[in-house]
């Protein structure tokens, strides 16, 4: 992989890299790209890939190589310390409601103690700080309160200096989503997040389309509305307005926005949303004619929009500019040109508080027609909050205009970049359209360290009787694994229901995910000998458990998306309308995938060994299982639990 790498360098284009777990591919592409000398950037899919790569993988190369060369890594703005939103908060202060009070009392001193010890402002550094805390995003950085070079903080700002560091560096490493912003701030040419750079790495790159349909998109939502009032709350609290007569006129114009932004997400939600499916779990396509009977509402909260933008302007003598429209071009960089800019710092502060609440009409003007053919619109109902998106149904031109033709080189690598044997999916959905291929070969014999198990007889997982089921088969089969093991879940409802099965049946301690943050729970698991560990999507990759802590990886179905999901439903009709066919094109090749990377999960590491389930029998009963089963590991496939018991009780040769 290395050799080819290198060539890839040498040859210029890009390289399409399939290494199955355990070739080492980021030492493979880590020394051509440092032999180089020239700036190369890596793209992860995930935080824990980056953060292994710059602090194991790279000081073990520097000792390996011998040769002095420099690496920094980049994350988005909200995971580091914004200095002057704390120094504000420090001043007295603080967000709203007795949670937000709570944890001002509590991790206000623990980040401020940090802040004044921590090099990078990496919220990383906070072992004890929750993932979810929503303190942190009174604290951190991001675009929206961003004062950028007028900051009175700003020479010591945690983001300044990471750019500096990326700017002077050999090795730049990122993930997807900062590269996605990259790519459309130097699109709109307002400069660069991420330093020029020829030669990219992109790993975990079977994620790419996922995060540019994320980031290439339009949402207005319940949070951010919120944000903004809170915002211009502080400023007022900070004492930034000076005459009574003006904190009474913004007063009266920031309830008002949150009024008619409460009139108005209740109104979409009610037009929205579904009985049949929990609210925490449902996106729901809008249309033109689902959102007219919320368009009243939609009305109002626009024009409270207008008035927080006026009377904001009014004080340090802007003009808002109330016939901004983004209409036939639509354009993500509304969101990304720099900040207003004014001499005094507080002219400054109210002039950026414009900028968004100007933006934040624009978009919502945009979302409300729901007329672009090119985007899929949709309501998203997530934890509390309402969020009115759109993402774009093809980035194919995107990924390929924004990210690779730029590029001189570009390895996309991954354990799971083919379909059959063949990189054709990968290329279609990310507008690849010349480049050289390379497939690995697993170094882990599974023919020893694995058995698939799929049980003869199961009902059809569309019917009532799957969860019961699946319920008996997972707890016989860890029965026999004594715990140590995975169970991944397409749903919630079948995960729930057979936690309440497992939970009577079983004594080894059961970890479900949503009952505590996502790293407490990967840890506990590691740490509780013959634990169960149940969870749903977002397992499904990324997660290393090696050794015998994890013997059994369980999955109840093939992992198609829902065809009812807004962006799967649009892509599918999209596929129709040009002739070709959705689901043997698209929806297959997504669930092999997805069934691929869950299984990964199981062994690591040439002494892992387990048992691997899958319990949906339309692999056996289905044209298309065949499909799946010949892109999985070459495992014997056993059909009876006395072979699973049989296998565990042998010694590994």
């Amino acid at each position: 992989m290395a050799a080819a790498v290198a060539g890839a360098f040498e040859d210029g284009g890009i390289l399409l890299a399939e290494a199955a777990t355990g070739t080492g591919k980021t030492l493979a592409y880590l020394v051509p790209a440092i032999l180089s000398r020239e700036r190369v950037l890596i793209s992860t899919g995930t935080k824990n890939l980056q953060e292994q790569i710059f602090f194991k993988d790279i000081p073990a190369l520097r000792d390996a190589l011998g040769i002095p060369f420099t690496a920094t890594y980049m994350k988005g703005r909200s995971n580091y310390l914004c200095l002057h939103r704390l120094d504000q908060l420090s001043e007295g202060a603080s967000g709203d409601g007795a949670t937000l009070a709570l944890s001002h009392d509590v991790f206000l001193p623990i980040i401020r103690d940090w802040s004044t010890t921590t090099e990078t402002g990496d919220r990383a550094e906070i072992e004890d700080l929750p993932e979810d805390i929503a303190f942190w995003n009174e604290v951190s950085a991001t675009a929206e309160t961003c004062l950028g070079a007028d900051c009175p903080r700003y020479d010591d700002c945690f983001v300044t200096r990471m750019r500096q560091r990326a700017a002077a560096s050999d090795i730049v490493i990122v993930n997807h989503h900062l590269l996605c912003a990259d790519a459309a701030v130097r699109q709109n040419a307002f400069g660069e997040v991420i330093p020029a750079c020829g030669r990219a790495i992109v790993d975990e790159a079977h994620q790419l389309e996922d995060v540019a349909t994320q980031y290439f998109g339009f949402s207005v939502s319940t949070y951010r509305i919120e944000d903004l009032a809170r915002d211009v709350d502080r400023l007022v609290a900070a004492g930034v307005v000076i005459e009574q007569r003006d904190r009474g006129e913004i007063g009266k114009a920031v309830d008002r926005l949150r009024d008619r932004a409460r009139a108005f997400f209740t109104e979409l939600a009610y037009a929205h949303r579904s009985d049949d499916r929990p609210r925490n779990e449902e996106r729901v396509r809008a249309t033109p004619t689902s959102l007219l009977d919320a368009s009243d509402a939609a009305a109002h909260l626009t024009g409270a929009i207008d008035i927080v933008e006026a009377t904001l302007a009014c004080l340090v003598r802007l003009k808002p500019d109330a016939t901004t429209d983004i209409g036939d071009t639509v354009d993500r960089s509304v969101r990304l040109q720099p900040d207003v800019t004014d001499t005094a710092d507080s002219s400054e502060q109210v002039g950026t508080l414009v900028r968004r609440a100007g933006e934040l009409r624009t978009e919502l003007r945009f979302l409300l027609r729901a007329s672009e053919p090119e985007y899929v619109y949709f309501v998203e109902f997530r934890g509390r909050g309402v969020f009115l998106r759109a993402s774009p149904i093809d980035v194919s031109a995107i990924v390929r205009n924004l990210l690779l033709d730029r590029m001189r080189t570009t390895v996309l690598t991954s354990a799971t970049l083919t379909v059959d044997g063949a990189f054709g999916y990968i290329r279609d959905r990310l507008g690849i359209r010349s480049a050289a291929e390379i497939r690995l070969p697993s170094e882990f014999d599974f023919e020893r360290q694995t058995l698939l198990y799929l049980p003869r007889r199961m009902p059809d997982p569309r019917s009532p009787e799957f969860a019961g089921a699946a319920g008996r088969e997972v707890i016989e089969i860890l029965k026999r694994t004594r715990g140590r093991a995975f169970v991944l879940f397409t749903s919630y409802a079948t995960l729930r229901a057979v936690q309440a099965m497992a939970e009577m049946a079983l004594d080894y301690p059961i970890f479900v995910q949503g009952s505590i943050p996502r790293s407490l729970l990967l840890k506990r698991f590691r740490e509780t000998p013959h634990s169960v560990l149940l969870a749903t999507s977002s397992f499904w990759q990324g997660v290393d458990v090696v050794g015998e802590a994890l013997s059994c990886v369980i999955i109840d179905k093939l992992p198609f998306a829902s065809p009812g999901e807004p962006v799967m439903a649009a892509r599918i009709e999209a596929i129709r309308a040009r002739g070709g066919e959705p689901f043997d094109e698209y929806q297959v090749p997504l669930a092999i995938l997805a069934l691929r990377q869950g299984l990964g999960r199981l062994i690591r590491h040439r002494r892992d060994r387990g048992i691997l389930a899958v319990l949906d029998p339309r692999l056996r009963t289905k044209g298309y299982g065949r499909r799946f089963l010949a892109s999985l590991p070459s495992a014997p496939v056993v059909h009876d639990l006395d072979a699973v018991s049989a296998f565990l009780a042998a010694d590994l040769v």
